[in-house]
C-alpha cells in the first residue's frame, strides 16, 4: 500500500478526474459512503452525534456523511463551522443534495453547542491546512479535546498536516481516523502520528491506474508482503544453505550484546554462526550461547585491540557493532571491513559511532557491495550532524538523502521504522509496540537481519522481512502474557517461534 504526500494525492485526484473521467461528485459521494461504512463499527444505536463540517473536500464529506447516516436513522446533528457562502464547488452539490433530502445543518455559533455528544466526527480541515489554525478552528479543536465523546477525524485530523512536517500547535485528537485511498505520510510520523488514535484505511473507487500514476517510492510493508516474500526451507537443505555468518562485538563491560545477537541469528535461521570477540570476555559469552563457534581476537583494556582474527572471505554476511564500545580498535576492524569485506555488512549499535569519521563515510561511499545501516534517531541525528527533533521533522526525506548519498540499506528505527534502499525507496514498517524501548532489542533486530540476509535473495525483502518479525514478537508477547513494561531482549528472541509458526 502507497504513503502520498499531499502534493501527491492531488495529482492522484487529478489523474482520475481528468485522464479516467471519475468526476469529483462521485468520488466525494464514495468516500462519505466509505467513511461511514466503516464508521459504523465505532457507534452504537441511540448514540448522539455531531458532525462538525469545514469547507473544501473534507467538509464535502461531511456533507455525504451526515445524510447517510440521518438515512440510516441516527441522531445526528451537523454543525457548519465557516459562513454558508463559503461552501463551493462538490462541497456546495452535496450540501444541496443533503438540504433537499429533508435534513438541514446548524449555523456554529459557541463552542457550547459542542457539549454532550457520545460520538464526534471531525470533517473540517482535511489535507489543505496551510499554516496555524485560525478561529473559531483553534477554540472549536480545544473544545472537543476537551469533551469525553468518541472522536473520529475523515481523512487526517483537523489541524494535522498530511507531509506531518510542521509543528502541531494544536489538533483534533482522534480516537480513530478513517482515512481515504490511501494512508498520509503524517500517519507515520510523530507528534502527528499521536493524533490520528486507530488508522482505518478504507477505498473509495479509485483506480489502481491512478495511484501508479504517482512514483511515491513509500510502501507500507505488511504480513501480506511477508508471506509472498519469505522463503520456505527445501527437504534437502542442510546448514550451509543459510549462510555462514560472521558477528563482531563485544567488550569487557558489554558481554550482552553480542549473546543477544547471536542467539537471534540462530533463531532466526542462520546456518553456521561465528562470533568473534575480545578474547578476555571468551569464557564468559561463550557458555551463553553454545550453538555458535567462536573467535576469540586480542584486545586491550577488555576492547578489540585493532587485529582481525579470521580469514573474512570464507563468511557470507557479517554484523558488526554490538556491545563493542567506542575504543579506536573498533574503527580499525571498520576501516578493513569497508575495504575489503566483499559480501552484505551489517552496521549496528557502537559500529555507528565510527562512522561519523569522515575517512569512514567516504568509504563507506566506495564500498559496492551491499551495507546495511540500523540507527535510531539519535544515532541517524550524529550520522547526519543534526539535533533529534531536526530530524524528526522530516524522517523520511533525511533517510532517503542519506541511503542515496552514501548507497546503503538505512533503517531508521522506531515507531514506524522505515527501509530505504540506496535508490531511494521505502518500506514503512507496520509492527512493533512500545515494548521494544528496552535495551537489547536493537541487537536482536541485528541477528535477525543477519540471518534473514543470507537467507533471502532479495535484500530489501530480507531487511523488511526482519524488522517486520521483530515488530510482530513484541505484538505477540504482549497479546500473551506480557505488559508493555516488562518485555526483556531474550523474550523477543524467545518470541520468534511463535511468529514463524503463522509464515511457515
Amino acid at each position: 500500500m502507497q504513503i502520498v504526500t499531499a502534493n501527491e494525492l492531488y495529482e492522484i485526484d487529478r489523474f482520475t478526474m481528468n485522464e479516467i473521467g471519475i468526476p469529483g461528485i462521485l468520488l466525494m459521494e464514495n468516500a462519505g459512503q466509505a467513511f461511514t461504512r466503516k464508521a459504523l463499527d465505532y457507534l452504537n444505536e441511540g448514540d448522539k452525534i455531531l458532525i462538525l463540517i469545514g469547507t473544501g473536500n473534507n467538509g464535502g464529506d461531511g456533507f455525504v456523511i451526515t445524510r447517510v447516516l440521518k438515512s440510516l436513522g441516527f441522531n445526528v446533528d451537523a454543525v457548519l463551522i465557516p459562513k454558508k457562502e463559503k461552501i463551493t464547488g462538490d462541497a456546495l452539490v452535496h450540501l444541496t443534495a443533503l438540504e433537499r433530502s429533508g435534513y438541514t445543518v446548524k449555523p456554529f455559533t459557541t463552542v457550547q453547542c459542542l457539549q454532550n455528544y457520545d460520538v464526534i466526527i471531525d470533517a473540517m480541515l482535511g489535507i489543505g491546512l496551510k499554516g496555524n489554525l485560525k478561529s473559531p478552528y483553534q477554540e472549536v479543536i480545544a473544545a472537543c479535546n476537551e469533551c469525553d465523546a468518541v472522536k473520529l477525524s475523515v481523512d487526517i485530523p483537523s489541524g494535522v498536516t498530511a507531509d506531518g512536517n510542521q509543528p502541531i500547535e494544536l489538533a483534533f485528537k482522534a480516537n480513530v481516523t478513517i482515512t481515504l485511498h490511501l494512508p498520509k505520510l503524517s500517519a507515520f510520523t510523530f507528534p502527528a502520528r499521536d493524533f490520528y488514535g486507530e488508522l482505518e484505511v478504507v477505498s473509495i473507487g479509485i483506480p489502481p491506474k491512478a495511484s501508479e500514476s504517482v512514483e511515491t517510492m513509500r510502501k507500507c510493508w505488511t504480513k501480506q508482503d511477508v508471506c509472498n516474500s519469505i522463503p520456505l526451507r527445501s527437504s534437502s537443505s542442510h546448514k550451509g544453505d543459510y549462510g555462514k555468518g560472521l558477528i563482531i562485538g563485544g567488550s569487557n563491560s558489554m558481554s550482552g550484546a553480542p549473546i543477544l545477537t547471536t542467539k537471534a541469528s540462530l533463531r532466526a535461521g542462520g546456518g553456521l554462526i561465528t562470533l568473534a570477540i575480545p578474547d578476555v570476555i571468551h569464557s564468559t559469552v561463550a557458555s551463553q550461547v553454545v550453538e555458535a563457534m567462536f573467535s576469540p581476537w586480542s584486545s586491550e583494556l577488555g576492547y578489540f585491540s585493532g587485529e582481525i582474527g579470521l580469514d573474512l572471505s570464507k563468511f557470507n554476511s557479517i554484523a558488526f557493532g554490538p556491545g563493542m564500545g567506542r575504543e579506536k580498535g573498533g574503527e580499525i576492524i571498520l576501516s578493513e571491513l569497508l575495504d575489503t569485506f566483499q559480501a552484505p555488512l551489517i552496521v549496528d549499535a557502537d559500529g555507528l559511532f565510527y562512522l561519523t569519521s569522515p575517512k569512514l563515510k567516504e568509504k563507506l561511499k566506495q564500498r559496492l557491495a551491499p551495507t546495511v545501516l540500523t540507527p535510531h534517531s539519535g544515532e541517524m541525528a550524529r550520522l547526519l550532524n543534526f539535533s533529534v527533533k531536526e530530524l524528526e521533522q522530516n524522517r523520511f526525506e533525511y533517510s532517503r538523502k542519506f541511503a542515496m548519498e552514501y548507497g546503503v540499506f538505512l533503517v531508521l528505527k522506531g515507531p514506524y521504522s522505515i527501509v530505504t534502499t540506496p535508490s531511494g525507496e521505502q518500506y514503512i514498517n507496520t509492527t512493533g509496540n512500545p515494548a521494544l524501548a528496552k535495551g537489547g532489542t536493537g541487537d536482536v533486530l541485528t541477528g535477525i537481519i543477519l540471518a534473514f540476509v543470507m537467507g533471502h535473495s532479495n535484500l530489501q525483502e530480507a531487511i523488511s522481512n526482519a524488522v517486520y518479525v521483530h515488530g510482530k514478537a513484541a505484538e505477540e508477547l504482549v497479546a500473551q502474557n506480557h505488559s508493555m513494561v516488562d518485555v526483556l531482549a531474550t523474550d523477543v528472541i524467545n518470541a520468534l517461534p511463535l511468529v514463524f509458526r503463522t509464515f511457515f
